[in-house]
């Protein structure tokens, strides 16, 4: 085992059984990939990707079906003790007891892993410090921001070799989602390995390494920038005065290799180096009007939908 790697993941898979008669759901299939000790790694995908199996497997929650992986140099099937006393796990949901207070969720913590919140509240204070004002409040009439630092706080209380942060911003507020990430910058400098999933794709290029996972596939795996990089299009945002007649039209384009709604605009990859004005020549004599055009860098959205639509494994 290297040492420099905290996570390693080789062939893992996970099906669940449906109704009778009916094939089992395909949760993870055959997946690999290392995380670098002190790593801040992205794991990026709409819901029902596979992301939360996969880090309750990793947690040892629940028992892969086959393949093998580790964290921290630990087997996470033979040593599912050492890892759940060396790991940090927030999960999806808000998990906490919301009939108890923020204090007395933060003691219930500790107290699970033998130690005290006096020993650890340097680790956590910078976190911490900000929600401890309201530690008499219950943990169900915090807001989302302020559940969301308590259970990171919890994650925290016995100093974890590495974190899995399973969707922590979902459902929170911007500003709120800004200062968590903040949070884990300053975790990761401490050398802390962090894992974190995420639907939000604007979150990727917070990451030193992200992997795109679709459908319970891992479909490319890089830093953002080299992801980004390797676009192997021209791509153009396209905007004209009916937008679901443009999107038609633009599919019918010789030249197009996928075209997808992006907020105000359409993003149309083409095959080959296209001509502006021959692009709006096509258009106008579809009668579209108030025509933009505008050649634009991809973003991490393009490279996933690219990848999926490919179905590059």
């Amino acid at each position: 085992m290297n040492a420099n790697i905290a996570i390693s993941v080789q062939n893992l898979t996970k099906s669940f059984a449906r109704a009778k008669k009916q094939a089992s759901i395909e949760a993870v299939r055959p997946l690999s990939f290392d995380v670098q000790r002190g790593e801040l790694f992205g794991l990026i995908g709409p819901d029902g990707a596979g992301k939360t199996t996969l880090f309750r497997m990793l947690t040892t929650l629940i028992l892969p079906d086959s393949g093998s992986a580790s964290v921290d140099g630990f087997d996470i099937v033979r040593d599912y003790k050492e890892i759940r006393q060396r790991v940090g796990y927030m999960p999806g949901r808000f998990s906490l007891y919301q009939d108890l207070t923020v204090e007395e969720n933060l003691l219930f913590f500790a107290t699970l892993f033998n130690t005290t919140v006096e020993e650890n509240y340097e680790f956590i204070k910078d976190i911490y410090s900000q929600i401890e004002p309201f530690k008499t409040r219950k943990a169900g009439k915090l807001s989302g921001g302020m559940k969301q630092k308590l259970a990171l706080s919890c994650a925290l209380i016995h100093k974890p070799s590495v974190l899995f942060l399973d969707e922590p911003t979902t459902g929170v507020d911007p500003v709120s989602r800004k200062e968590f990430w903040e949070m884990l910058k300053k975790l990761k400098a401490g050398g802390m390995t962090i894992m974190a999933s995420t639907p939000y794709m604007d979150e990727a290029v917070l990451c030193d390494r992200i992997a795109l996972m679709q459908d319970g596939k891992l479909l490319d795996s890089n830093t953002p920038a080299q992801i980004t990089e390797a676009y192997p299009w021209t791509l153009w945002a396209v905007y004209a005065s009916d937008m679901f007649r443009l999107l038609i039209d633009l599919r019918k384009y010789p030249l197009t290799a996928a075209c997808y709604s992006f907020g105000e605009f359409h993003h149309l990859s083409l095959k080959e180096e296209g001509d502006k004005e021959d692009l709006r020549r096509y258009l106008q004599n579809l009668q579209h009007a108030n025509i933009e055009i505008h050649s634009i860098t991809p973003n991490i959205e393009d490279c996933f939908m690219q990848f999926g639509k490919e179905g590059i494994s």
